[in-house]
Parts: C-alpha cells; structure tokens; sequence
C-alpha cells in the first residue's frame, strides 16, 4: 500500500523553460533548432524531460513584458530571453530571481547587465559585439602577429 506513495514521492518532475522573443516562430526556425539541438545535447528533449513555454511577440515589442510577466507566472527553472536585447530588457523588468539566459549585440550599453565580467542579478547570456571586447581582441591579434605587422580594417 504504501508503494505507490514512495513511488510517487521519488518521482522528478520535469523542469520548464520559459522561452520569450520578439520575433516570431517562422522567423526564428534555424536558431530555434540549434537551441533545442543544444538543450538535447544535455539531455533535456521537449515533452520528454523538459517542457518548453514558448511566448512570441512577433515583431511587437510593446507586448515584451506581458509576454515575460505570463512566463514568469509559470515558475520556470530559467527563462529563455531570444530575439535580442529587447526580449533580454523585458524579462529583466518582470523577475529578479528566475534565472535570465540571453543573446544580444552589446548587452553593456544595451543596459541589460552592468558588465560582462560581473553581469549581476539573475542574467547572463553570450554579447555578440561588445564594445568592452574590442580592444581585448586587437591586444590578442597583436600578440599573435609577427612584430611590426601592420593591421588594415
């Protein structure tokens, strides 16, 4: 009799990502796809070991934060800021304890973390352009050049 009750008591329940852009679906198959291959690389598939919310503004930005505020309201392990800075700023502004994973062009200026070495809060996410990198890269290319090599961009 009691069995079950252990049985049920050991079970995982499966996380849930929240997953918030500012584009829409068809806009965003190729890195959808890449995101879910790499999510199933560390063996979380959809409807499987993981479930997926997925909100979309398509292209309506004003929308961001309700779209963020619903996701946040479903308690998710972390939530999933695509669509680029936008998307990153709106689930921001809903939630300082879910976990923000996002992908933007210069999150710095764009306001979305106070730097790239110490991003704080709950955010974190790959900088595409980073102003803060620039000079880091041509100090690496320099070192990596012969001496007196002339760089012409």
């Amino acid at each position: 009799m009691a069995w079950p009750a252990v049985a049920r008591a050991q079970q995982q329940t499966m996380p849930m990502i929240g997953f918030l852009s500012s584009r829409s679906p068809e806009d965003s198959k190729l890195h959808l796809d890449g995101f879910l291959r790499g999510l199933g690389a560390f063996g979380y598939i959809d409807g499987k070991t993981a479930k997926i919310e997925y909100r979309w503004a398509n292209g309506h930005y004003d929308q961001l934060r309700k779209l963020a505020g619903e996701l946040t309201a479903l308690h998710p392990a972390i939530l999933v800021a695509a669509g680029g800075a936008p998307s990153a700023r709106a689930a921001k502004s809903v939630t300082t304890s879910i976990p923000i994973t996002f992908v933007a062009g210069d999150s710095v200026s764009e306001g979305i973390v106070t730097s790239l070495n110490q991003p704080g809060a709950n955010i974190t996410g790959v900088d595409l352009m980073s102003g803060e990198l620039t000079g880091k890269r041509l100090g690496l290319l320099a070192q990596l050049l012969p001496a007196g090599t002339l760089l012409v961009f």
